[in-house]
């Protein structure tokens, strides 16, 4: 059984904005190998469905043995403290800030690529620090978000039928067969792609990129446009305080460094199971794939295995909710994987669509809150609102997306809740994949700078509207 590091006392007593990356200085004095626990294996009873059919079971048996003995890519220590953070955002007191790739390749791990999606985050939740006075909890969809679930098991193109693709962990995009077969040694790839990931986050993050006082830098290197020029004068402001307070005497040694989370869907079971590991200091098991896990809106169904393997870890769990979620379907969720109501263990991330948020989150709201559990709510104003432009290429409205953001707010400010996070696909690149923006991107944008192998993503400016929006609805409350 693998042995997890306990975070030092440091880590634990710092604030929200100024500790350690983390897992950037937790060391593990573990003994890898395969975690055993009472009823982590359940799973495999139960109706399962997203997952791959494996083209050569030797493979899969052999990549299955070594991700089992590969060293942790997140420690228990590190998912502790998110819990505690996302407990503070369910009580108003922080705000979740989780953003990236809607389906991360192996291709675009590439440092340029890392950088500037981080560098777009940590710009959005200046923004949001700045503008709402409130500490922001800073996660990407990064490091491990390289499988999706499909509406089809295949893809036909004239006349020919493949299985479709279903994230680089399983199969590759390209529509050929050698391509589209579900090979498991994908699953190790994944692994050592996640592991740079964090490192290239690590050193960003730890080692000078993520000073506060270089916000100006963060915008270098992007077009100029109104969303950045918005940024600038906001820079200027935070310049000004900070050589007041300088003068001030005061000690800036937390603003070099930020805490940094990593997050994905837990689709690939036999990836999530293989990973998962037993913390020695409390004889629990930790999925350290990642801190955060989330299930999807197709795997939730309560007596499936998506929902029993994730209800017996002890990472925070994020729920995807749509427009079809009735309050007994919440109420249950919260019993299987909240049972002990701990703060911070439970998120709910609401996907409604900008046509449905207004007359279908208070009522999901208000039974939940009328049961007593403290769930973290967060909006993902994107999965709701997708269509297909007229030259045929799957987008969304960025009006759409920032109207779902708006009613989000206006529903918990009516019913007196708090409005706790963003879930939000997007990249620092410069592409065209969201119809509009301050600086608008119109369908025939799509021809040069669709890149996108899965969903459209918000670009680095249509990032930074979103947040001037959302630290404008957090100011007010």
């Amino acid at each position: 059984m693998t042995e997890l590091s306990a975070p030092s006392a440091s880590s634990l007593n710092s604030s929200l904005s100024g500790p350690p990356l983390a897992g950037s200085a937790l060391t593990s004095t573990a003994q890898s190998g395969a975690a055993n626990y009472p009823g982590l294996d359940h799973w495999r009873e139960l109706p399962v469905s997203q997952q791959p059919s494996w083209s050569d079971k030797a493979v899969f048996d052999a990549s299955v043995r070594e991700l089992s003995v590969l060293p942790p890519l997140v420690f228990a220590g590190e998912v502790d403290i998110l819990r505690d953070r996302l407990a503070a955002a369910a009580q108003g007191k922080a705000f979740l800030l989780q953003g990236g790739d809607c389906a991360e390749t192996f291709e675009a791990a590439t440092a340029d690529r890392i950088s500037a999606r981080v560098r777009t985050i940590l710009q959005m939740a200046v923004v949001l620090t700045y503008g709402a006075a409130m500490p922001v909890i800073k996660m990407g969809r990064m490091a491990g978000q390289f499988a999706k679930p499909r509406s089809s098991n295949d893809e036909t193109r004239e006349g020919v039928t493949l299985p479709a693709y279903r994230g680089d962990i399983v199969n590759g995009y390209d529509f050929t067969p050698e391509s589209r077969a579900h090979d498991a040694s994908r699953m190790l790839k994944a692994y050592h792609t996640s592991a740079s990931t964090l490192n290239l986050i690590r050193a960003f993050t730890q080692g000078g990129f993520a000073d506060l006082r270089l916000v100006h830098q963060w915008n270098k290197g992007f077009t100029e446009n109104p969303a950045h020029a918005r940024y600038e004068s906001m820079a200027r402001d935070i310049d000004r305080a900070i050589k007041f307070m300088a003068s001030c005497g005061a000690d800036f040694e937390a603003l070099k460094r930020v805490e940094f989370y990593a997050s994905h869907e837990a689709l690939l079971l036999d990836y999530e199971r293989a990973l998962t590991r037993i913390d020695s200091r409390t004889g629990f098991p930790y999925d350290t794939s990642a801190h955060f896990l989330w299930i999807g809106e197709r795997t939730r169904e309560l007596d499936h295995a998506h929902v029993d393997f994730l209800s017996r870890v002890r990472n925070p769990i994020g729920v995807k909710l749509g427009p079809s979620t009735s309050g007994d379907d919440a109420l249950r969720l919260i019993d299987t994987l909240d049972p002990d109501r701990e703060p911070g263990r439970l998120t709910f991330i609401t996907r409604m669509g900008a046509r449905n948020i207004r007359e279908k989150l208070p009522a999901l709201v208000e039974r939940v809150t009328a049961s007593g559990a403290q769930v973290l709510w967060v909006t993902d104003p994107m999965h709701g609102n997708t269509v297909t432009s007229p030259n045929g290429y799957k987008t969304r409205n960025f009006d759409d997306v920032i109207d779902e953001v708006r009613g989000f707010f206006e529903v918990h400010h009516g019913l007196g809740t708090v409005p706790g996070g963003l879930h939000v696909e997007m990249t620092g690149d410069d592409v065209a994949e969201c119809l509009g923006g301050a600086d608008p991107v119109d369908q025939e944008s799509f021809l040069d700078r669709y890149e996108s192998v899965c969903d459209p993503r918000l670009n680095h400016m249509q990032s930074l509207e979103m947040a001037f929006l959302v630290a404008g609805a957090l100011s007010k409350r």
